[in-house]
């Protein structure tokens, strides 16, 4: 009877508890010693996630996205590759269309077909005051939308009042206004 190979025993390697979901796996050979996480989605996303937590938790990292310095790179850098945001060339996730259901109800569709697209598809929203304010930095879409939203609220608030006694504003005329200022 023949004993063990030599190198079984190793090549499988000790098992080990993933931090997340708590169950043994047996980590890569390629990088037993590091690893932590099991290869589950959802173990794999949470790895990612407390590896970037560590990454900013760092003090030389703090302020890696922020200041001056860096809006001017970014700026720098979207100043030479223009048109690099608006597709084809981001590494981003492509939309998956996705079947309709033609079961609904009508009335459940005309109910609140706006809402039910903005909830769905924050992307649609974000490349939409992209493109009215004509840059993908975060800061003047983060203003405008800001201004939007206090826009939509003046505007539902009117609708809720009446038209009787309103003196807001024509929504066009602040809609103009947000568009135009900086």
């Amino acid at each position: 009877m023949m004993g063990p190979r030599r190198g079984d025993a190793m090549a499988r390697g000790k098992r080990r508890k993933c931090k997340c979901c708590l169950k043994l796996f047996r980590p890569d050979a390629r990088n037993r010693r590091h690893q932590c996480y099991c290869s589950a989605p959802a173990c794999r996303a949470a790895s990612k996630a407390a590896s970037q937590a560590r990454w900013l938790a760092s003090p030389e990292n703090q302020g890696y996205f922020r200041g001056p310095i860096h809006v001017a790179r970014v700026q720098a850098w979207r100043s030479r590759h223009p048109g690099y945001w608006r597709g084809g060339g981001a590494l981003q996730d492509l939309l998956i269309p996705q079947a309709v259901d033609c079961a609904i109800e009508t009335a459940e569709v005309a109910g609140s077909p706006l809402q039910d697209l903005l909830t769905a598809q924050p992307a649609v929203l974000i490349g939409l005051i992209a493109h009215l304010v004509g840059t993908p930095l975060q800061d003047p879409i983060a203003r405008t939308a800001g201004r939007l939203l206090r826009l939509g609220q003046d505007i539902l608030a009117a609708g809720a009042i009446g038209a009787t006694g309103s003196n807001l504003s024509p929504p066009g005329d602040r809609l103009r206004d947000i568009l135009q200022d900086p």
